[in-house]
């Protein structure tokens, strides 16, 4: 098992916030509008520098995707800023029919999504915004797992065409992928090449995924780990090569079982090669209040509970 060492952690949305500021500097097409959480979203470098192409829009998040649809057709690349449930869920109706039935050029930026909202409760912990995401034609869905990819993944959309759903979280996580790694749309990427079971990991899920790759290891089985930061498009290419190599598939997510990375995996074995999956993901549950950590634990998000999903589905496996 490859060691991914790491000297700081830090939250995914100060990686948004980051590649936002920078592409301030060098997009000019590139807008940021806000429904009034600019620190919560870490857009604060953005607004300074940047006034003129900042809109605060207030707690009218509906509003904002309707204006964001529409700073497109002047040929601008608008960031929307709010919570994933006010990004998603408030909103659908207006994503639909203004942004993603028209293949408006629009990046949805989602922060404090999943159950590592913590405190704030299940009211504020979406847990099925993937799922109604990737639903929509011609929306791009994408899942960072550190401070530097969603960074990189903040650049990267702003040169792709179409309609983007970003999600990114509150809580510091480690920050272990490379600064200068690229960041291709739709394509995983291998942390770790294994024989024995593959391993398909998105968002803060894929440390977990590596930290239980060192307890698997212990027990002598050698795990593929594989982030797969775009659940749409979906690397099939890469996950049927993999799972095609090892005979077994576990998924892990901060998201309903039902709608995310597990279910389209599980669509696309169902299709091109049937083979044994387990998903480590909430249950067809709400959230609830507690630590990022409690909430991990009782619902079974971390890597005591991929471990266990690998050992199941390795007893699967057709001899």
């Amino acid at each position: 098992m490859k060691d991914f060492p790491y000297s700081e952690s830090k939250d995914t949305r100060s990686g948004f916030g980051a590649g936002l500021h920078e592409l301030g500097k060098t997009n000019p097409n590139v807008v940021a509008l806000c429904a009034d959480l600019i620190g919560s979203l870490k857009m604060d470098a953005f607004v300074k520098d940047f006034p003129e192409r900042f809109f605060q829009v207030g707690i009218a998040e509906a509003n904002m995707m309707g204006l964001a649809a529409g700073l497109t057709i002047g040929g601008k690349i608008p960031f929307t800023g709010t919570f994933a449930n006010f990004s998603t869920g408030r909103v659908y109706d207006q994503i639909r029919q203004s942004i993603a039935y028209s293949g408006k050029n629009v990046k949805i930026c989602a922060s404090h999504a999943g159950l590592t909202l913590g405190e704030d409760g299940a009211t504020h912990q979406i847990l099925e915004d993937i799922g109604l995401m990737k639903m929509l034609p011609h929306m791009c869905v994408i899942n960072p797992c550190d401070y530097n990819q969603t960074k990189a993944a903040t650049l990267a959309i702003a040169d792709y065409e179409g309609p983007v759903y970003l999600r990114f979280g509150r809580p510091v996580v480690p920050n272990f992928t490379p600064a200068d790694q690229p960041f291709e749309i739709g394509k995983g990427i291998v942390l770790n090449e294994g024989a024995d079971v593959s391993i398909f990991a998105t968002g803060h899920l894929v440390w977990k995924a590596i930290l239980a790759g060192k307890l698997l290891a212990d027990k002598g089985i050698n795990a593929e780990i594989i982030n797969i930061h775009t659940i749409k498009p979906l690397d099939a290419r890469l996950i049927l090569e993999s799972a095609r190599k090892t005979r077994c598939v576990v998924t892990a997510e901060e998201h309903q079982m039902n709608g995310g990375l597990g279910d389209s995996i599980a669509q696309l074995l169902a299709r091109e090669e049937p083979l044994p999956l387990e998903m480590v993901a909430v249950n067809d549950s709400f959230g609830e209040s507690g630590t990022p950590d409690q909430l991990m634990e009782k619902y079974g998000l971390n890597e005591t509970a991929i471990v266990a999903a690998v050992e199941k589905v390795m007893a699967r496996k057709a001899k």
